[in-house]
């Protein structure tokens, strides 16, 4: 059989390796071709599955460990059905079935009778290949493993059926493509046009990490909650004073929350005009998506805001189930507001509808969070508790003295300064248990 032949996971532009390998398999005896060619495409395939390893970070057999990327990168109308909600029925099955025993097929191939006959060595290293240490720059280590364990699991399933199911199981737990395989994305104008596009490494901070706003923080899970539940859920907006745990908190909603689907992309005030197109991409998928605008205000001559406010609510088109938008903000309104908005001389006639108008953006955010700096009794709290966590051994007195000295020069009292008051003592080593 060959990959012409797939009627679902069918040959992109992108698959040349494939392509490559699976001309190799049915034209290698062909006399048609010359021998020193097929040679040289034959060791330009190994080289491109090193390459591959090194920047995914893939180790054991690599021809596998390729097969298996294919298909959990591979978006078409099976593996997008079978993200998060497992198995589908229907007749998409068969032709399903009908892929997965042509690729079963790749997995088991022997290459002993095409390396004797082009007289080509290097098999055995792309057989069980030993990644460097560390893990490459597309994956994070845990998805890494999990995609070599399936190149294992796929090798050995006995039937297409076997195959299948446990594909299919792979697409449950982790979905299909970059927006099943990574938690965070970035937008990005490429040459073809809006691009969404994975961040590879983010902040592994989770609830837990964050000291105090019990109610700060329940309020924001109890949405999240409602949202990747399926129940209806509002836009949130954190606002309140520098470095209180705005951003640290909503990072800390996508690690808690990734595992049930969740997936967060972040946008930047110049990129509203994009949103339309962004949220184009990802509203019939089986992901809940937040769109995460941090640090959100408008200067009186910024007019992004108009973009955004289309888009939550006031557009023809209704905003899709599957999205919700969450930002921080240092200002309660946004939008920055003078006395001149108020005053009954200022040279617009109707000085109501000014103020209006730039309070209709935050009104559009169906939950405001207030996240306000913290008292003095509640920083020392913070600082006793970050101490603790870190391993940090120091007189209780001497470390509020010292963390009230840091907090008159490092910025106030907030719960980023307390941290960074922690990780200075842990950076000097001098008092560590």
């Amino acid at each position: 059989m060959k990959m012409n032949e797939c009627i679902l996971y069918r040959l992109r532009e992108e698959d040349q390796i494939l392509k490559d390998m699976d001309f190799l398999i049915e034209n290698y005896e062909n006399s048609y071709y010359n021998r020193e060619d097929m040679k040289g495409l034959f060791y330009t395939c190994v080289g491109k599955l090193l390459d591959l390893s090194v920047s995914h970070g893939f180790t054991g057999n690599l021809w596998q460990d390729y097969l298996t990327y294919y298909l959990v990168s591979h978006e078409n109308g099976y593996s997008t059905s079978c993200e998060i909600v497992g198995e589908v029925e229907g007749s998409i099955n068969e032709a399903a079935l009908h892929d997965f025993c042509i690729l079963k097929s790749l997995y088991d191939y022997d290459f002993t009778e095409m390396e004797t006959a082009l007289g080509v060595e290097g098999l055995s290293m792309i057989r069980a290949y030993t990644a460097p240490d560390g893990h490459g720059k597309v994956f994070n280590r845990r998805i890494r493993d999990r995609i070599d364990e399936l190149a294992v699991s796929l090798s050995k399933a006995d039937t297409a059926e076997v195959f299948k199911d446990r594909m299919t199981q792979f697409y449950r737990e982790f979905g299909v493509g970059k927006l099943g395989l990574h938690k965070a994305f970035r937008v990005a104008h490429t040459e073809g046009g809006v691009q969404i596009l994975p961040i590879t490494k983010i902040a592994h901070v989770h609830l837990d990490d964050l000291v105090g706003y019990e109610t700060a923080k329940k309020k924001l899970i109890d949405n999240t909650e409602a949202f990747v539940a399926g129940r209806k859920a509002n836009n949130c907006l954190l606002f309140g004073d520098a470095g209180t745990g705005k951003s640290s908190s909503i990072k800390a909603i996508l690690n808690q929350y990734y595992d049930r689907g969740l997936r967060m992309i972040e946008v930047y005030k110049h990129q509203f005009q994009d949103l339309n197109e962004v949220i184009s991409q990802i509203k019939n998928r089986n992901y809940k998506f937040i769109i995460y605008m941090d640090d959100l205000s408008f200067e009186e001559f910024e007019i992004e805001y108009k973009y955004l406010k289309a888009v939550i609510e006031g557009g023809l088109e209704k905003k899709p189930d599957n999205v919700l938008i969450y930002a921080t903000s240092n200002r309660r309104h946004l939008i920055r507001e003078t006395f001149r908005d108020k005053e009954d001389r200022d040279e617009e006639l109707h000085t109501n509808d000014t103020v209006q108008e730039k309070l209709s953006l935050v009104a559009r955010f169906g939950v405001t969070i207030y996240f306000g700096k913290p008292e003095k009794k509640e920083f020392q709290e913070i600082v006793r508790r970050l101490a603790k966590r870190a391993g940090l051994e120091m007189p209780e007195e001497e470390l509020l003295l010292e963390a009230n000295k840091w907090e008159l020069s490092h910025g106030g009292l907030s719960g980023r300064t307390a941290q960074q008051f922690i990780d200075y003592l842990s950076g000097t080593g001098e008092k560590l248990a």
